[in-house]
């Protein structure tokens, strides 16, 4: 089943010049960039982004990490876009990750473990309305 998945790679993928090498990752797989920008991290955006984590001890470097520094944020399409792209960044904790995904090869800290991605259909949902609120689900399969 073809779907939609929202990855936004963090600050210290952008700082390490990982861009390319990442994305790259997703195409060769066969996913389809359906949009893709820069963003400039605010904290309310941070904090409306993690809000499902508020309360936890992350919470608050989580955010730090991302406010005030650039991401780049992109919508996937493409047969099991989520459990694809799930696989190929790895598991959260860079140290578990296996070599060969993302994380495993590139990542040593969990808050700055390079990447997120949507794990189910309702974070993709509420997610891309936080980072692309111009873009109408609808008018993605064009």
């Amino acid at each position: 089943m073809n779907e939609y998945t929202l990855v936004f790679l963090k600050p210290i993928t952008l700082r390490r010049g990982l861009v390319g090498e990442i994305i790259s990752r997703f195409e060769r797989k066969g996913l389809e960039i359906k949009a893709l920008k820069m963003i400039d991290m605010s904290r309310d955006i941070a904090e409306e982004f993690y809000s499902i984590h508020r309360g936890k001890h992350f919470f608050k470097e989580l955010v730090e990490s991302l406010e005030g520094n650039k991401i780049i944020a992109m919508v996937l399409y493409g047969r099991s876009a989520i459990k694809v792209v799930r696989t190929i960044i790895g598991s959260t904790d860079p140290i578990e990750a296996l070599p060969g995904t993302i994380r495993g090869d590139y990542g040593l800290d969990i808050t700055e473990n390079l990447i997120h991605a949507s794990d189910s259909r309702e974070s993709f949902e509420r997610e891309v309305r936080i980072l692309f609120p111009e873009l109408k689900l609808e008018h993605l399969n064009t």
